[in-house]
């Protein structure tokens, strides 16, 4: 992706019929103004490139607003389960609308953490040791016997993190044992299955991964270096307390390992159009896959972009290209 990518069709703002498109962000989860904040950023990026782009919630006015009014295809910025566990999609099919990104299936994948690790590292990739379990049998079995068992297996420090869900939410780094039941209780409260992952010391990155009709192809990554050395939710969206570098202060032989990684990822877990895939980068160069995003962030201050400018491309324009294959396919 070393070129300039052309514009898509009946992008131009002089067209008569410029593509229509409406942009989903909000959505009732944790990650709301995220979203809302990405949709924004969208619909802005799309304008300018002279499409009619439209902002919507998801909710109970989207399928008449849809019927009403179609759109030529549907770009999905919301975050969290509404956006990324696949549900929404499945209605969209049902409708017969069109949208950029991952079908249902591949979404509910890999919005299952455990279960993408699982298909991940079937595929040969190297991923931290992990259990995940539900509440029910720390209740059942006795908490304080399954942590014992976990730290044993694992080992310490641990990253304990929910079984689904974005934005790093319910993220704690667990260094100390007395630390860890305060840290699984804190991570119940974003869903009802935990996932506890061995602690991997390294660089973490972005890796982002588009398919603009040639297959699909990894940006340039984005090095993460939060403050707190945890990029958890507070690291990613108050500001000054990371430093992003893009692309990545890698070697080039571990660079293009990562985007070969990601590439694979994305493969492997049947994603389409776009992804963004979160590694770490060990200090002798083992690339480590943590999970992956099929609805990554949109804002002005998100990683995807970053990528994308890194790349030598406008972030309008590969939306509104992305946009435009989908309605070509529908059409």
């Amino acid at each position: 992706m070393s070129e300039q990518a052309p514009a898509p069709e009946r992008a131009d703002a002089t067209s008569a019929h410029p593509l229509r498109a409406v942009v989903l962000a909000g959505g009732l989860t944790f990650e709301r103004e995220v979203s809302l904040s990405s949709g924004t950023q969208v619909v802005e990026e799309l304008t300018r490139r002279g499409l009619d782009a439209e902002l919507r919630d998801a909710d109970a006015e989207l399928l008449p607003g849809l019927a009403a009014a179609p759109a030529d295809a549907v770009f999905i910025a919301l975050h969290g389960a509404t956006g990324e566990d696949g549900a929404l999609r499945a209605v969209l099919d049902l409708a017969g609308v069109p949208y950029v990104g991952s079908r249902a299936s591949a979404c509910r994948l890999a919005w299952d953490k455990p279960a993408a690790k699982s298909v991940v590292a079937s595929a040969g990739v190297a991923t931290p040791d992990w259990v995940a379990l539900p509440h029910s049998t720390f209740r059942e079995l006795g908490a304080g016997a399954v942590l014992d068992l976990m730290v044993a297996r694992l080992g310490l420090p641990l990253m304990v993190k929910p079984a689904s869900g974005g934005s790093a939410l319910g993220v704690q780094k667990v260094s100390r044992v007395e630390d860890l039941p305060a840290a699984m209780v804190s991570c119940f409260a974003y869903g009802d299955t935990v996932m506890v992952e061995r602690y991997v010391d390294g660089v973490e990155v972005a890796l982002a991964v588009v398919d603009l009709g040639d297959g699909p192809q990894a940006l340039p990554a984005v090095e993460i270096e939060p403050e707190s050395g945890v990029f958890d939710y507070a690291s990613r969206y108050s500001p000054g307390l990371t430093e992003y570098h893009t692309p990545a202060q890698l070697p080039d032989d571990v660079a293009e390992r990562a985007a070969a990684m990601a590439v694979r990822v994305h493969e492997a877990l049947g994603l389409a159009d776009l992804s963004r895939t979160d590694a770490i980068v060990t200090p002798d160069g083992e690339v480590h896959f943590l999970e992956v995003n099929v609805s990554p962030g949109l804002t002005e201050t998100s990683m995807f972009p970053m990528a994308v400018e890194a790349a030598g491309h406008d972030l309008g324009d590969v939306l509104a290209r992305l946009l435009a294959r989908r309605a070509a396919a529908q059409g």
